[in-house]
C-alpha cells in the first residue's frame, strides 16, 4: 500500500542537534563534579528520553536522572536548543514530499514545545501539518507513544497508509510498537545500523533523495 501520511523523527533525522546536547550534558555533569563525556557518549544522549540515558549511561537513580534533567535544560532550553542545523538536503526532501501530496508530520521523543521553536527557527516549521513531540506531563515520552499521539491526531485510521522516517533503533522499535512500518537513514546517531535492522526497519538509506524513490516506488 503507497504511504500517504510520513513521520519524521527530529534529532539525527532533519535535525543535526549535536552541538546543542554535546554542551548541555558536559554542563550538567560539571555540576556533579564528574568528567566531561567522550563523543559516543554524547551521541547516544541523543533520541532517547534524557532521564533515562543519564541513568543508563552513568548509573543514576532515577531521582538523581531527574534533577540532572532539570541541570540539563537550565542550558538546553536558553542556549543549546538553537546550537544546531539542518542536515544536508532536508528542505528540498520536505517541499518535494509535499509537492507530491505526503502529508507530513514530525514524532520526536524531545518535548514538543522545543521541537516546534527549533523547526521554526530553521525556516521548516510550515512544511507540517503537526508538530507532535513529548508531553511527559501527559505521560507521552517513549516513541511509541509519541507516534500513537500522533496516529490519533492526524486522525489515521489504516495504519498502512503511515511510515515513520528515523535514524535509530528507538525509531524503529517505537514504530513496530506502535504498529506502522519505518525506514531507517543512516546520517543520524545510530553507531550500530545493525541494531536498527533488527529492531524492524524496512531499509535504511543514506539521503532523503533515495527515501522519497523508495517511498515512490512502493
Amino acid at each position: 500500500m503507497k504511504k500517504t501520511t510520513i513521520l519524521f523523527d527530529l534529532d539525527g533525522t532533519l535535525v543535526n542537534t549535536e552541538e546543542g546536547v554535546d554542551k548541555s550534558v558536559r554542563y550538567t555533569l560539571e555540576k556533579y563534579g564528574m568528567e566531561a563525556p567522550d563523543r559516543d557518549t554524547i551521541r547516544r544522549f541523543i533520541g532517547p528520553l534524557l532521564a533515562d540515558s543519564f541513568q543508563r549511561e552513568y548509573g543514576f537513580s532515577e531521582e538523581k536522572a531527574r534533577e540532572a534533567d532539570m541541570i540539563f535544560r537550565e542550558r538546553y532550553e536558553t542556549i543549546g536548543l538553537f546550537e544546531c542545523e539542518l542536515f544536508p538536503g532536508v528542505e528540498e526532501a520536505l517541499k518535494t514530499l509535499k509537492d507530491k501530496g505526503y502529508r507530513l508530520s514530525v514524532a520526536s521523543s524531545k518535548e514538543e514545545v522545543p521541537c516546534r521553536r527549533i523547526l521554526e527557527r530553521l525556516g521548516i516549521a510550515r512544511y507540517f501539518d503537526l508538530i507532535c513531540g513529548a508531553r511527559v506531563k501527559e505521560n507521552i515520552g517513549e516513541k511509541v507513544e509519541v507516534l500513537n499521539d500522533a496516529i490519533k491526531r492526524l486522525g489515521i485510521s489504516d495504519k498502512k497508509e503511515a511510515v515513520l522516517i528515523g535514524d535509530s533503533r528507538y525509531d524503529a522499535r517505537g514504530a513496530r510498537e506502535a504498529g506502522i512500518d519505518c525506514v531507517g537513514v543512516s546520517y543520524g546517531f545510530e553507531e550500530d545500523l545493525e541494531e536498527m535492522r533488527k529492531a524492524g526497519v524496512m531499509e535504511i538509506f543514506d539521503s532523503l533523495t533515495e527515501v522519497i524513490e523508495y517511498l515512490e516506488n512502493q
